[in-house]
């Protein structure tokens, strides 16, 4: 059986592929153009699938593309375009944001600002949610990782609380207190990665691939945009599983106790964590205020040349950081993929097409249309990646085409990624962490995705839909 889902992993991109190479082009679609979306939906298979790492899926579909000459004929061309996304900013301000990451891990401040919040919130299991919370909110603006976030820094420390209760997976105690403290982090983590356009990798992807539609996103601009829903479902969230999924345990001193001791244990914060902590503060400030004065990305490399410079870092630490060199490469070529859909005229006309479909419905009318699709159809996704490589750019091009602002088209679509996350055990990095720590049954987590999926989905087209047609245009 095992042997055969391997099997099954490899095949399946071919398959797909092949099956859709062999189909005839559509009526006003250029063969060539067909046979590279063959391509592309095999590399994006293989991104879900994964029967090898997903940044060499995307280094073969890239390079397949340009020895096979699909976008371009000329040999000087084609490998020119192959490696754009190596070049792109959004994508070294992905990598550099990682770096902010393990900034966290060596200096342990990650690590003290969670056993903090616990601490001083965590003598009730109310407030202990929210002291989980808050910790994803702290980190969120400087790890667009939610997977390094939440599951890397958070989850470590939280599972130490309920064994405290006798709160152990498998054993009939998970409610107590268990259930509770990971969905909690697991549906606050997928909030904060939409408040931020620097709280979840993929809003940055979305960032680049706005960028080729003309739409050059500010995290300003982005944090106000999403401000009025993140702040109010942050704030219920913790609330409506307390009510929703109750915990059994209603005070929790243990926590507050432990984290305490944990504290002593690390010590008094060191000049590395004070020194990075000013450094994290500068990079935040010049994003939200010195956009006119210093790109965004420059930014972030100041920031790692200080962290080298001051041994925050040492290089052997970014040389040795795989998931951050894996993911740049990872999105380099997922974004030169979807480029080449637009440069051979995919995605003109399958916007064409769907304008066309929808086309008799008022602007406002189609863009909530085109909304509801986008966050639903997440539950055939695997990876948000994928998703936002697949559909985005095809989503801003037809809102466009019905006479929607692509600037409004391409901030509302991009503000779900994080929060469509919450809606399946496989829908976002975090998920399978979550899901795997056995606190959470398999029904039951799909029921919640369910229930808190439609409440986020339903307060930003109530509420974030009519602010954002507000402030964005």
């Amino acid at each position: 059986m095992v042997v055969l889902k391997k099997l099954l992993k490899v095949l399946a991109p071919i398959i797909v592929g092949i099956i859709i190479a062999l189909i005839p082009p559509p009526a006003g679609l250029k063969p060539g153009a067909w046979y590279y979306f063959a391509l592309f939906a095999a590399v994006i298979t293989g991104v879900i699938t994964e029967p090898i790492p997903s940044a060499a899926i995307g280094l073969i579909g890239v390079t397949i593309a340009a020895a096979t000459g699909l976008v371009y004929a000329k040999p000087a061309d084609a490998i020119k375009w192959a490696l754009t996304g190596f070049s792109d900013s959004t994508v070294w301000l992905i990598f550099v944001a990682f770096l902010f990451g393990l900034g966290y891990a060596k200096t342990g401040l990650g690590k003290r600002i969670a056993l903090l919040l616990i601490r001083f919130l965590g003598r009730n299991t109310l407030g202990l949610g929210y002291a989980i919370a808050a910790t994803d909110l702290a980190l969120a603006p400087f790890m667009p990782s939610n997977t390094a976030r939440s599951g890397g820094t958070i989850y470590p420390i939280i599972s130490n609380i309920p064994p405290l209760y006798g709160s152990l997976p498998g054993t009939g105690t998970e409610r107590k207190i268990g259930s509770y403290i990971m969905w909690t982090a697991f549906a606050t983590t997928c909030i904060t990665s939409s408040m931020f356009l620097t709280g979840l990798a993929p809003n940055l992807l979305a960032s680049s691939l706005a960028a080729k539609a003309g739409v050059k996103f500010d995290w300003l601009t982005w944090f106000l945009g999403f401000s009025a829903v993140g702040i109010l479902l942050f704030a219920l969230t913790p609330l409506l599983i307390y009510k929703v999924y109750p915990p059994e345990v209603k005070r929790s001193p243990e926590a507050a106790k432990w984290a305490s001791q944990e504290l002593v244990k690390i010590g008094s914060i060191s000049v590395k964590e004070v020194v990075f902590l000013a450094l994290v503060i500068m990079a935040l400030v010049l994003w939200i205020f010195g956009g006119d004065y210093i790109n965004a990305t420059t930014v972030g490399l100041l920031v790692v040349v200080l962290m080298l410079v001051l041994r925050i870092v040492a290089w052997d630490d970014i040389l040795g950081y795989k998931s951050a060199w894996n993911t740049f490469v990872w999105f380099a070529t997922l974004v030169t993929m979807a480029d080449g859909l637009a440069r051979v005229g995919f995605i003109d006309y399958v916007a064409s097409s769907l304008a066309s479909a929808i086309g008799w419905m008022q602007p406002t009318q189609a863009l909530i249309v085109l909304l509801t699709v986008f966050y639903w159809i997440h539950y055939l996704f695997a990876s948000l990646t994928a998703h936002v490589t697949a559909l985005y750019p095809v989503f801003i091009a037809t809102a466009t085409k019905l006479g929607i602002s692509p600037t409004l088209a391409a901030y509302t679509l991009a503000y779900e990624l994080g929060i469509m996350g919450v809606i399946s055990p496989y829908a976002t990095g975090p998920a399978p962490i979550y899901y795997g720590s056995g606190y959470v049954k398999s029904s039951e987590f799909w029921k919640l995705g369910l229930i808190f999926g439609v409440i986020f989905y339903a307060v930003y087209i109530v509420l974030g839909l009519p602010i954002a047609m507000i402030l964005i245009r």
